[in-house]
């Protein structure tokens, strides 16, 4: 059956494939152009629909421009939200919109950076006049485009790709087929290639050795975990978490790759008894999560998600009641650049200095 649908949708691959570069021919060639911030710009995006490790690698990039006293504006579609036209998600004083108007990976980013100026729109370019002319009067230093690889009506100072180790990079196939954007030859465009997600050594290197080849510098990524955060149950947010040794949960999540929860929790110690995969951004239903918690009330276990899915659920809290007759976890998670974090920071300095 899996065989028949990848034959079936190598056509539309294909067609897929052509549109796509017909479209960066037409930018290539200048008949499409790009429009010059008043602001210098950092573009990180992907070549896969999802699952490279993208919001951490922006959340790590805006508490390193945070760190050298530059403050950051972060523009960002904001997928699936409820709100329309440009809006101020945080002004980098106060967050004014919640998950369901800003939508989750947003309101998860101006939530963790709060001195970030947050902003959401479906064409970026307004969002930047926008910030130009609301901040006219402190002006961020640098505007970080979310998830904007493919996005190219914006030029931008520097063009970061991120690219999941954990895939088969080399075999990767192109949307429906498969989970990429644009063919893995448009790597030249980037000024920086992020290899994230690494976990087996000899792996990456093979995935290293063929991105070298493009001629830009190539750094190596992990997902490294973070605290785990109680929202519910027998804890109170101010008391400890449990060991993970004592812990014995059920794990749901709506991410590109639910998996790597599983893997992470089972990595610190943590019990998975059982789990609950949802798509990438699928809205949640009070029946949906009544599942999650009859399932975990039967097995006497604790629930656990990540926190872009509590973030999800936050802009709903009727959802979030439903589930916190059990104790509730989130997992926090932070990209660890191990090889290569001089150049990334030389590279966003470089940025400031651009003209």
């Amino acid at each position: 059956m899996h065989k028949s649908l990848s034959i079936l949708s190598r056509p539309a691959a294909l067609l897929y494939r052509v549109i796509v570069q017909f479209r960066n021919a037409l930018f290539d060639r200048q008949i499409f152009k790009s429009w010059k911030s008043p602001v210098p710009v950092v573009s990180i995006g992907n070549l896969s629909a999802g699952g490279t490790g993208k919001t951490p690698l922006v959340d790590w990039v805006v508490k390193y421009y945070l760190s050298i006293g530059c403050q950051p504006a972060i523009v960002s579609r904001g997928y699936m939200r409820e709100s329309k036209g440009v809006q101020l998600v945080s002004d980098g004083q106060r967050i004014f919109l919640s998950s369901r108007e800003a939508g989750d990976e947003t309101a998860m980013l101006a939530w963790n950076n709060p001195d970030a100026i947050v902003i959401v729109a479906k064409k970026r370019a307004d969002a930047i006049i926008w910030i130009a002319n609301h901040f006219a009067k402190r002006l961020p230093s640098v505007i970080i485009l979310d998830d904007a690889f493919q996005h190219r009506q914006i030029d931008r100072d520097l063009n970061i790709a991120i690219v999941n180790a954990a895939e088969p990079f080399l075999k990767a196939k192109m949307l429906p087929e498969g989970r990429l954007r644009e063919p893995l030859k448009n790597l030249s465009r980037a000024d920086l290639i992020v290899l994230s997600k690494i976990t087996d050594r000899a792996t990456a290197d093979v995935i290293m050795r063929e991105l070298e080849k493009n001629g830009q510098p190539v750094v190596k990524a992990r997902m490294k975990i973070g605290e785990l955060i109680c929202f519910s149950g027998e804890l109170n947010t101010s008391e400890e978490a449990p060991s993970p040794e004592n812990l014995n949960v059920l794990a749901f999540a709506g991410i590109a790759s639910p998996e790597s929860l599983v893997e992470s929790l089972v990595n610190e110690g943590i019990n998975v008894v059982a789990h609950r995969f949802f798509h990438d951004h699928e809205p949640y239903s009070a029946k949906k999560l009544q599942a999650v918690r009859q399932e975990a009330e039967e097995k006497g276990l604790s629930i656990i998600t990540t926190e872009k899915d509590y973030f999800r659920m936050l802009g709903r809290p009727e959802l979030i009641r439903i589930i916190t007759s059990r104790p509730c976890y989130y997992l926090k998670i932070a990209t660890d650049i191990f090889e290569g974090e001089e150049i990334v920071k030389s590279k966003l300095k470089a940025v400031l200095n651009n003209d």
